[in-house]
């Protein structure tokens, strides 16, 4: 004779097997299938040849993730134009020979680079119901929060000589030119991250340089104040990073946060933002890593994104 339970038992139990199997599915299967994200965004001059970005994020680097590394190395494949890395490169102090293994290919092709937070400072265990609460209190990072305490600083210095050894260029709150092999020039103008208060337009302010084919506005975490100050320059193009797409999205739904205050409408893929008028595209890559302490991907596949630039309409 089949045992019986009763209702009020057997619903609490389906829902945990149901939760932890979305669990092992986010953590185990879903944050390890990598995915090329290809859009095409419509901003050169008229006349100019289509350009490949290839624009790579938050890659969260762990030290032993060599399917993750496996599939950065192949994406030079692809031959990009030029290669943009918008930031948080580690989730792990001891990770950086590993970041500059996995991005060693593309380190063969222009480039430029921003940091993130989690590139200066090693993560820390956290609720992640606190993002949630963030949300609410529009409190994100620094922006209204207290400064950290005790944070782990990485050796980001190494990666830094690394990168601009390769002729890859910084753009900590500076400016900066890639001379493509085919002639053409891009001027970028790029922050150093929102998310903990090290950006200072300032520095920066007055617009694209008008004598370059094609300028680029670069930052690791898409706050509107950046957004705004980029778009009110007239910049065609701002490419982020940050919110790892919202990390865990609804189906039919899609993220709940975006760890900043951009809209979860706009935490992936490509929008438009406006202000006073002007209107600029702005990519934002979901990224293709997770911090340690909260390993797990739903409904947002670790990526990274070929634009193909083309002319204007």
């Amino acid at each position: 004779m089949r045992a019986r339970y009763p209702l009020s038992l057997t619903i609490p139990v389906g829902i945990t097997a149901v939760g932890a199997a979305c669990v092992a599915y986010s953590v185990g299967i879903e944050a390890r299938s990598f995915r090329l994200r290809r859009v095409t965004v419509p901003v050169l001059p008229r006349g100019m040849r289509p350009l490949r970005v290839l624009q790579v994020s938050d890659i969260h680097m762990v030290g032993g993730q060599r399917k993750k590394q496996r599939w950065l190395q192949s994406l030079a494949g692809l031959r990009p134009d030029f290669v943009v890395n918008t930031g948080d490169n580690l989730s792990d102090p001891e990770a950086v020979p590993e970041v500059l293994d996995a991005l060693g290919p593309l380190m063969e092709f222009p480039g430029a680079y921003v940091f993130g937070s989690n590139d200066y400072y090693g993560p820390r265990l956290r609720n992640p119901a606190r993002y949630l609460m963030e949300k609410a209190s529009g409190r994100h990072g620094l922006n209204g929060n207290p400064p950290a305490v005790g944070a782990v600083h990485n050796p980001w210095e190494g990666m830094r000589d690394a990168f601009d050894a390769a002729g890859w260029v910084g753009l900590s709150n500076t400016r900066g030119r890639i001379k493509l092999d085919s002639g053409e020039e891009i001027a970028l103008t790029g922050l150093d991250d929102p998310h903990i208060k090290r950006d200072r337009y300032d520095e920066v302010a007055g617009g694209p340089e008008r004598d370059a084919d094609l300028p680029l506005a670069v930052v690791h975490a898409p706050y509107l104040r950046v957004l705004d100050a980029f778009t009110a320059d007239r910049y065609p193009l701002i490419l982020a990073g940050h919110t790892h797409g919202g990390q865990l999205r609804v189906p039919f739904y899609g993220a709940l946060v975006t760890n900043c205050d951009l809209d979860t409408d706009r935490a992936r893929g490509l929008s438009h933002h406006e202000v006073d008028g002007h209107r600029s595209y702005l990519h934002v890559s979901a990224g293709c890593g997770a911090n340690r302490y909260t390993p797990f991907r739903f409904a947002c596949p670790p990526e990274a994104t070929l634009l193909t630039l083309i002319e204007r309409p």
